[in-house]
């Protein structure tokens, strides 16, 4: 996933993605948006991934952080919470 990095969107919600948000999406520098809701992901939003907002051209960020299982201090919204 890393190596695609001339990837300009990624749009993963509703794919029963379960685990965490892999790190190496940090390599996606020309990311301008990023939808990982409707999945069950856990854990946090890793910081290489919330860099790309202030570091690179990611303007959106969707993540299921309604609940307990994500959390994440970049995101641009929670779209609705995992179940």
């Amino acid at each position: 996933l890393g190596k695609l990095t001339n990837l300009v969107q990624l749009w993963l919600y509703d794919n029963s993605l379960t685990g965490s948000i892999p790190e190496e999406i940090r390599a996606l520098t020309n990311l301008e948006t990023l939808y990982f809701s409707g999945n069950d992901i856990s854990g946090a939003v890793p910081d290489g991934v919330c860099n790309l907002k202030t570091d690179a051209k990611l303007e959106k960020l969707v993540v299921d952080c309604g609940g307990d299982a994500v959390t994440c201090k970049c995101c641009d919204s929670c779209d609705y919470e995992s179940s």
